[in-house]
């Protein structure tokens, strides 16, 4: 399943803590076009059906079910720029005991 960092659950929750915005929401991320092999990233108010939830960190991220198998053992991560804008990225996790 797809693990995240702590600067990932950090930037997910400066999204979802907002007092306006309802308490399931987190990052979504769905597969792009068949085939494409791409990814997109959206917060969202909960989960659509089918999604599988991770909850780490205190943060939801939300898996669209192709998304979810392209992610099984792979880490989210974020860096944030001088400007403010995030990134997100995805590697391999890493290995118990090296």
């Amino acid at each position: 399943m797809l693990t995240l960092t702590d600067n990932a659950a950090q930037v997910i929750r400066s999204v979802s803590d907002e007092p306006e915005v309802p308490p399931e929401t987190g990052l979504r991320i769905a597969s792009g076009p068949e085939g494409s092999g791409s990814l997109s990233l959206s917060v969202t108010a909960g989960p659509e059906a089918g999604d599988k939830v991770v909850e780490s960190h205190g943060v939801r991220v939300y898996l669209e079910s192709e998304a979810a198998e392209m992610l099984t053992d792979k880490t989210l991560d974020a860096e944030v720029d001088e400007h403010g804008d995030v990134a997100f990225l995805i590697g391999d996790q890493a290995s118990e005991g090296g």
